[in-house]
């Protein structure tokens, strides 16, 4: 054998680094190790950031101090599968700080993680990425983040992971994601139930839980019911609530049972499996939790009828009544919503008078706001058109309380005890006694809430407790027609009808419309009713009553006022408007000249001042200042011998005709008249009132309040059909004779043939020419026609008691409605027959009584 020859070791290339080891022991060290090209160097540097991020929090902030986070994100996409895991695993623990959360959601990793659920991914890839996603979605935006990139799908799928850590970090993800609502409808769509109750069957507590707790959210939409119901949820759901050694699972089993129970397949199942009675023994547990949801299912099956009958035959009351004393607000809350379930329940709700109204009444005095809210609910529910057990409450001192708690910060509250008091207010004696604790001022707070429903409830209770004059001034007084106002102008249809209501009710007095109208009711009201989609009943009821106190915008809109529109003084009749138009008020038009514009009546009724200086009193019969009698003697040359008398005489005429007619004795329905006259003297007071406001000084006389036109003819009238007609006891007598009286001083009978004829234009002109003025009181008109005349009448009629209405036709026809009882006739039952309607004739026939309907009074009423 030849000599062996040692082998030379090549020498290694002049472009390769010889390796080295490096023990570091500086946790900076290793930071700057992340920004290494050698995946070896990498992978090392990421397991020992991870062992060192075990160890605690400060760690952690040491970590972000250093910047390690931001190179790590680059590593979760790294082509090796060592890096892209140890990196992940560090994620997984950081994401537990909040500062790491924050810094993350600034740098948008959120999809690389997601693409780590990849099912070609390793499973402790998917374990740490998972966590990583569930310590991110406990904030608002982490969720928003996840659900962006379309992070729920590949969740749910990770929910089959043999692994139970993945399982348990996905579920936990879910359920911190479904807590925002869009997270829940997409949850849905993804068939995300059967996933989540095969978790059930785990044999690990915590995957249980979070599974319950996460179908505890989403079935409380009924697809996710229908859904649970079909895969054999219940099954799942009652073996758990079975099975004593898993009563750690019984609190949130209650709750997806009672979410179950509101759809009615689902509550059909239960009974046919399990049956409802069992609720009742989760009811009585000691265990407040517990007590809470078996208390939130008997309130969602109660909604069914047979439940409800069911629950009563098994005295849920007793128990409902006993978990209102529980210490925990939760059970409270549970409880007070069943027994409002359960008032549906006619016997149920009768044995709450006693044994559960006072109980409820203290929970209003509790700090709790939302044990405040479903404790009124619960009262809201008792009460509804029950009045014992709204009598009940006043027994159990519940009117303080319930008025503090409209006082209250949180809207449901505020709306259910505002529901009370409209339940309470329809018994008299308690709508004074809830006055007694200044109930107007407590409503006025509610009606300028923010929330609809708030403003609704209250704006109804204002409806049902302003029917007393007192309440009335008392709102008005307070500053509550303001924001009762406002509320007119809500988008909410609801809000605007009962705020109608209210405004409705509101307008019963004279004080409280005139107020309304200040504040702009009238306008708001009209501008509702001339929208097809925004117009209701109530909207044109208030309408109505509120121009109830505004006959001449009434007669103008309408062109009608009945029987029960008393004319008053300071009445005037513009002529025929449009709906939307202003009607301007009486000061202006009088201070506007004469045109060509269709004369404007007045009716007035009151005398000159005669505290006027008679300085005052010039001889310009304008409106500017109140004229004389000697100067509109002279302008009114048709009837000179019907000058002015004096003012003082005129008033002093006035009263004592009225008072020497209302002295007398008369029929039965004379007697009827004369009542409906002192409540017409009784409104003319209140007028009286109203006018008694200050007013704007006029502009001819800056020293004293501006007057309407004073019209002594029209004062002599009044006093005259007074002394002679009203004493009559025969209707049908007095209407006549009225009638021939109107058409005497209005130019007398004409005939039909000769209507072209009689010249009333230029008389009108002349007038309006004479005042300088297109307003005329009607007292001045002697050669009148049909609206004229009609005016008249209704206006003397309403003076001296006569139930008469005045209609406006076309082309000038006006024409009076009048009721009058045939005493020839009997009535069915041997007493007076029905009256019947008749149109009054003031121009051919002064006096005739034509039926409604007939040829004849068809042929006066039209051309």
């Amino acid at each position: 054998m030849g000599k062996k020859i040692k082998k030379e070791v090549e020498p290694p290339p002049k472009d390769v680094f010889d390796p080295v080891t490096i023990e570091s022991k500086e946790a900076a060290t290793v930071v700057l190790m992340l920004s290494s090209p050698e995946k070896e160097v990498l992978a090392k540097a990421c397991e020992a950031i991870y062992k060192f991020a075990l160890k605690g929090e400060e760690n952690k902030a040491t970590l972000l101090e250093l910047g390690a986070v931001e190179p790590l994100t680059k590593l979760l996409t790294h082509e090796d599968k060592t890096v892209r895991r140890n990196a992940t695993m560090i994620f997984g623990i950081l994401t537990s700080n909040n500062d790491v959360k924050k810094l993350l959601r600034e740098l948008d990793v959120m999809n690389s993680v997601i693409a780590l659920l990849a099912p070609e991914e390793e499973v402790v890839i998917h374990e740490f990425a998972s966590l990583c996603l569930a310590n991110m979605s406990i904030e608002y935006t982490g969720k928003a983040q996840i659900s962006e990139h379309g992070g729920l799908e590949p969740l749910i799928r990770l929910l089959s992971s043999p692994d139970p850590d993945v399982k348990k970090n996905s579920i936990e993800c879910i359920y911190n994601l479904i807590q925002d609502f869009q997270c829940r409808a997409t949850l849905q769509e993804l068939n995300s139930v059967p996933p989540v109750l095969d978790l059930l069957k785990s044999e690990f507590p915590i995957i249980q839980l979070l599974a319950l707790k996460t179908l505890g959210v989403i079935t409380n939409g009924r697809k996710s019911q229908a859904m649970l119901r079909d895969n054999q949820g219940l099954d799942h759901l009652i073996k758990i609530l079975e099975t004593k050694e898993l009563n750690d699972l019984h609190v949130e089993a209650l709750l997806v049972m009672a979410n179950c129970l509101e759809d009615t397949d689902s509550m059909v199942l239960i009974q046919q499996t399990w049956g409802l009675r069992r609720l009742l023994a989760f009811a009585e547990s000691s265990i407040p939790d517990i007590q809470k949801n078996a208390a939130k299912a008997i309130a969602r099956a109660a909604h069914h009828s047979e439940n409800r009958e069911l629950f009563h035959k098994q005295e849920v009351e007793k128990y409902l009544v006993a978990l209102l004393g529980s210490e925990s607000d939760g059970t409270k809350i549970a409880a007070s919503q069943a027994i409002a379930a359960m008032c549906e329940n006619t016997s149920s709700r009768d044995f709450f008078n006693t044994q559960g109204i006072p109980q409820l009444v203290h929970l209003l005095k509790s700090d709790n706001e939302e044990v405040r809210e479903a404790a009124g609910l619960a009262l809201a529910n008792l009460t509804f058109r029950n009045p014992v057990n709204a009598n009940a409450i006043a027994e159990a001192e519940g009117i303080e309380p319930l008025i503090n708690t409209l006082s209250s910060k949180w809207d449901g509250a505020v709306a259910n005890a505002a529901t009370i008091v409209t339940n309470m207010a329809l018994q008299e004696p308690l709508r004074g006694a809830m006055q007694s604790y200044d109930l107007m001022q407590a409503l006025i707070g509610p009606l300028g809430s923010a929330n609809s429903f708030v403003q609704s409830m209250a704006a109804l209770a204002v409806a049902a407790t302003a029917c007393d004059m007192e309440a009335r001034a008392e709102l008005r007084n307070r500053g509550g027609l303001e924001p009762l106002v406002e509320l007119l102008h809500s988008k909410n249809s609801e809000v605007r009808r009962h705020a109608s209501q209210a405004v409705m009710v509101c307008a019963s007095d004279e004080l409280t419309a005139t107020e309304l109208c200040r504040l702009g009711a009238l306008d708001i009201l009209e501008a509702i009713n001339l929208s097809v989609s925004q117009k209701n009943k109530l909207s044109e009821a208030a309408y109505n009553k509120l121009l109830n106190h505004n006959l001449p915008l009434k007669y103008s809109q309408t062109g009608c006022l009945s029987s029960s529109n008393i004319i008053s003084d300071g009445f005037y009749d513009y002529g025929r408007i449009d709906p939307g138009t202003k009607l301007l008020p009486l000061k202006e038009l009088c201070l506007q000249e004469p045109g060509d514009r269709r004369a404007v009546l007045l009716i007035n009724n009151k005398s000159v001042d005669v505290s006027l200086p008679m300085e005052d009193k010039s001889s310009d019969i304008s409106y500017g200042s109140i004229s004389s009698s000697s100067s509109l003697r002279t302008a009114s040359k048709e009837k000179p011998n019907t000058g002015f008398g004096s003012p003082t005489e005129l008033k002093s005429e006035s009263t004592s005709g009225r008072n020497t007619v209302l002295s007398k004795s008369a029929t039965k329905e004379k007697a009827s008249r004369k009542s409906r006259g002192r409540k017409e003297e009784e409104k003319v007071k209140e007028e009286e009132e109203v006018l008694a406001i200050p007013k704007p000084p006029g502009e001819s006389s800056p020293d004293k309040e501006w007057c309407p036109p004073p019209d002594p003819d029209f004062c002599t009238y009044v006093n005259e059909v007074t002394k002679s007609i009203l004493p009559m006891t025969n209707m049908k007598e007095q209407i006549e004779v009225l009638a021939k009286y109107v058409a005497e001083k209005m130019g007398g009978k004409i005939l039909k043939d000769k209507l072209p004829d009689f010249n009333w234009e230029l008389h009108i002109n002349e007038l309006k020419f004479q005042l300088k003025s297109n307003v005329i009181p009607i007292g001045y008109i002697k050669k009148g026609i049909f609206y004229h005349r009609a005016l008249l009448f209704k206006a003397l009629a309403d003076r001296i008691g006569i139930g008469c209405s005045v209609v406006r036709g076309e082309y000038g026809r006006a024409w009076n409605q009048v009721k009058v009882v045939d005493l020839s006739r009997k009535g069915v039952t041997g007493g007076l027959p029905p009256p019947d309607s008749y149109i009054v004739d003031l121009m051919f026939h002064p006096g005739g009584l034509m039926k409604l309907g007939s040829k004849e009074a068809n042929l006066y009423q039209f051309l």
